[in-house]
């Protein structure tokens, strides 16, 4: 590229152009205009398109002052640029220049190449819209709220495609080795997807990678221009003029074709850069000629840098989960393995912890020459070679490779099963490793054509000719697992020092243990002694108020005996279920059999079965206990006739409620005197041991009670948990409501309103939303897309949206209008099979809007 022609220190004077020009080639696209300035003197000369300004023959310019075609005030505006370009790389931008005498305005862009001064001029385009710059700073608030990178590019993609209006924004992203994969996609109704297509190396050039470091944005308005050339050629060094930073610039005719193969007719990149290095690019197409005005572009380009941060940030914050991953893996581990012997004795255990941070196929243990494996693994004799290979490499550090027969060629017979390994080292001497594997990938990798066929012979001779075919191409790449990604090596390395604590921890321990198992036996003995020393209390206190209501010896043997054994069978049902929550059928059947003999077949249990704490067991065991008795010795039960109903149920809360009703016993005509013990047990013991409810009632047609059990105590068969289902939200029963499906429009003059509808109807069902800005938009949109509804503000700056609303009742298309005005009265009586929501709205207007017209 030109290195220039003057020192770069050597003042620039713009006023006086009068000497014999040095002339520089290159071309340039044909909407815009270009002047290259080296010191005194105009380089080349401008395109086609700035001579209808000039009003002179573009190659008479050459040797002219330029003065005598610029206003010198112009000039002197420009110049007043140069001091600000802080770089090699910089362009100094100024909008609706006037630059002659008449009332056309131009955009003006200035740079340096190499001692070179380069203004490119653009007709000024003035929309009716806001300044785009200003949509910015909403669009990457909203891009900022994605909670994945993944959902953030997503978001991006579909921002940037409103911004600009292009058929089609990709994400594309770069991998190590230069190939690249569209990762987010946004695109018009009706076209081809792209996202998942991978790219080789060959379609972006290391030096076209290079040259999107430092040109942020490409736009090519039509594919079809010729441009042109500029005059002449070569400078007297005999070297083209440097156009990289040049927004006019044409491209490689290559690129041209590559692009016409495709259907393309415009095209816009703009770079994703990650701390000055190129991490992909957003590539949009359009399926015919569109030229963006130099605003847009500026907000498109401000876009993609403030992308690129968010990007990072979010990114970032993911690298930040991943670490924060791999510390609860280490306080798990921790927690759970400091009391074991040896890593070996808990490789299932530490294993399966991993797979939650890094995914695998197999795994082995290797300690002490013992080996443990689990899954997709090399057997033990393969590993044992494979284990003199892993003593060569680093013992500080983690290992890791997705093709092991590369560096380890015996690795080839057990590919297979094995192909990539990530091995971490767990002690120095002697070796000992964790080792996980991932299986031979026969890799689906979606390219966009064959890589391999990269250079062939064209109609632009043997070079890159861009592929005729855009069918999915597929690369199988043998003896290759997926890759172990940066933080899946830096959660390894992590995972290493737990390990390697948990060694030490584990030596520690059994140094020890003996004194431990001490210490264990003689708590052991200390609890026993506790709950010996409870059981006789509790047998005491029994005793004493089972003496004090017992009119003779033969009823205090009777009633302590079989309050003892109503203990004694809840303990034997506890120790059963190992101490774990316990069935409440189960007890009262328990306790019938055991009292009432065949009189249990009176006793009926209604409602699903419900499981109590152990804590909550022997308690409810006296109280059953009580009653049956009670009712068994006075009750419905003393008889031939009677019958016992007790109903389980749950209350909204989750606490359970036991409700008992004895039927058909001898009637009950007074209340009793004296409240005893059994009574007591009954009205107390719930409501104090585990803070619930009991109410004890004396009807005539027998006794009836009613327990509440706090839900702490309470669950489900099978460890259930009690579950309480909530009524949906206002908001989301709209949503769910909502008879929306297909392709929806949205006319609405306001992108950010436009985008909110975009998302509230997707939520209601719509597979897709066609937005449009005006009437003609809209209009388009009816022609070329199967629209079944449409959302239509009513007033559109200088129009509305009737004619609109006219082409939707000739197809019978329901739609609603939207209004922050009183204007949309005057459309109903036009429409009146129309609904109207007013602004701001919201899904539940615009739910309750959809449900009158559709």
């Amino acid at each position: 590229m030109s290195e220039g022609f003057i020192p770069q220190d050597t003042p620039v004077d713009l006023t006086n152009c009068d000497q014999e020009p040095i002339h520089i080639p290159g071309r340039i696209q044909a909407f815009g205009a270009l002047i290259s300035v080296s010191a005194d003197w105009i380089i080349n000369h401008v395109s086609r398109n700035i001579s209808a300004f000039i009003g002179a023959d573009v190659q008479n310019m050459v040797g002219t002052p330029l003065v005598e075609y610029i206003d010198e005030d112009a000039i002197k505006l420009i110049r007043s640029r140069l001091p600000l370009l802080a770089g090699v790389d910089a362009v100094e931008r100024l909008f609706a220049v006037k630059l002659t005498d008449a009332d056309e305005t131009f955009d003006v862009a200035v740079h340096l190449s190499g001692r070179s001064i380069i203004i490119e001029l653009e007709r000024h385009t003035q929309n009716k819209r806001a300044d785009y710059t200003s949509y910015v700073r909403p669009m990457i608030e909203r891009i900022g709220k994605a909670e994945t990178s993944e959902d953030l590019c997503e978001d991006a993609a579909r921002q940037l495609r409103h911004l600009i209006g292009f058929d089609r924004v990709m994400v594309y992203q770069f991998s190590d080795d230069g190939s690249g994969e569209v990762i987010a996609e946004s695109r018009r109704a009706g076209m081809d997807s792209f996202k998942g297509l991978h790219y080789p190396a060959t379609d972006i050039p290391k030096q076209a990678r290079k040259l999107y470091t430092r040109n942020l944005l490409r736009i090519i308005a039509d594919v079809s221009d010729d441009g042109i050339e500029i005059v002449p050629t070569l400078s007297p060094e005999g070297e083209p003029l440097d156009l990289s930073l040049s927004g006019t610039r044409a491209v490689s005719p290559i690129h041209l074709e590559y692009l016409k193969n495709m259907g393309i007719e415009a095209s816009l990149s703009i770079s994703i850069l990650r701390r000055g290095e190129l991490w992909g690019l957003f590539a949009c197409h359009h399926e015919t000629p569109k030229t963006l005005s130099y605003d847009v572009r500026s907000a498109a380009e401000l876009f993609g840098q403030l992308f690129a941060f968010v990007l990072e940030q979010k990114q970032s914050d993911e690298a930040r989960l991943d670490a924060a991953g791999a510390q609860l893996l280490h306080d798990r581990l921790m927690s759970q393995l400091a009391e074991d012997s040896s890593i070996v004795e808990n490789f299932s255990l530490i294993v399966e912890a991993i797979e939650d941070v890094i995914p695998y196929d197999g795994a082995i243990g290797w300690v002490e020459g013992e080996f443990q494996s689990l899954g997709h693994t090399p057997t033990k004799e393969e590993f044992t070679g494979l284990v003199k290979f892993l003593n060569t490499t680093a013992a500080s550090r983690v290992y890791h490779t997705k093709n092991l027969s590369d560096v380890y060629p015996p690795a080839r017979d057990f590919a297979h099963k094995a192909a990539g390994m990530l091995a971490l080292p767990v002690s120095r001497a002697p070796r000992d490793y964790v080792v996980l594997f991932r299986r031979e990938v026969v890799n689906s990798v979606t390219w966009a054509g064959n890589p391999q066929k990269a250079v062939t012979h064209g109609p632009n001779g043997a070079r890159l000719t861009p592929r005729k075919s855009f069918e999915a191409w597929k690369e199988v790449v043998r003896n290759t697992s997926a890759p172990w990604t940066e933080a899946e090596v830096r959660a390894a390395n992590s995972l290493r020092l737990t390990l390697l604590e948990v060694i030490l921890r584990m030596a520690d321990a059994t140094v020890q243990e003996r004194m431990k198992a001490q210490e264990r036996q003689e708590l052991l003995i200390a609890e026993l002694n506790h709950r010996v020393r409870n059981i006789l209390n509790l047998i005491k206190g029994l005793v004493n108020q089972s003496q004090a209501e017992a009119r003779s010896v033969s009823e205090f043997t009777q009633v302590i005996g079989g309050r003892i054994h109503a203990l004694a069978r809840a303990h034997d049902q506890i120790t059963d279920k190992k101490w774990q929550p316990t069935s409440v059928r189960e007890l009262i059947e328990t306790e019938a059999e055991a009292y009432l003999g065949l009189k249990a077949s009176r006793v009926r249990i209604e409602g699903e079965d419900v499981f109590v704490s152990p804590q909550a067991f022997g308690t409810l065991s006296l109280v059953i206990h009580e009653l049956m008795t009670n009712s068994a010795k006075y009750g419905a039960l003393c008889d031939t006739n009677g019958s016992l109903r007790i109903a389980l149920s749950l209350k909204s809360d989750g606490g359970l409620v036991i409700d008992w009703k004895e039927i058909g016993g001898p009637p009950i005509t007074s209340q009793p005197t004296r409240t005893g013990f059994g009574t007591t047990i009954i009205e107390r013991s719930i409501p104090y041991e585990l803070g619930g409810k009991a109410s004890l009632r004396y009807e005539m047609s027998g006794v009836e009670a009613r327990f509440v059990v706090p839900e702490d105590y309470v669950s489900l068969p099978n460890g259930r948990q009690v579950s309480h289902k909530k009524s949906p939200l206002p908001e989301q029963q709209a949503q769910n409501k909502a008879g929306l499906s297909g392709c929806v429009m949205v006319l609405e003059d306001n992108i950010i309103i436009a985008m909110d509808a975009e998302q509230m109807l997707k939520q209601m069902g719509a597979s897709d939303v066609a937005l449009a800005a005006d009437v003609s938009e809209a209009l388009d949109q009816l022609e070329k897309s199967d629209i079944t509804f449409a959302l239509l503000d009513v007033n559109l700056g200088d129009e509305t949206s009737e004619p609109v609303a006219e082409k939707l009742v000739e197809k019978n298309i329901p739609f609603v209008f939207a209004t922050g005005y009183g204007d949309a009265i005057s459309m109903l009586e036009r429409f009146p099979n129309a609904s109207v929501v007013k602004k701001p709205y919201n899904s539940i207007t615009v739910e309750r809007a959809i449900g009158k017209v559709v």
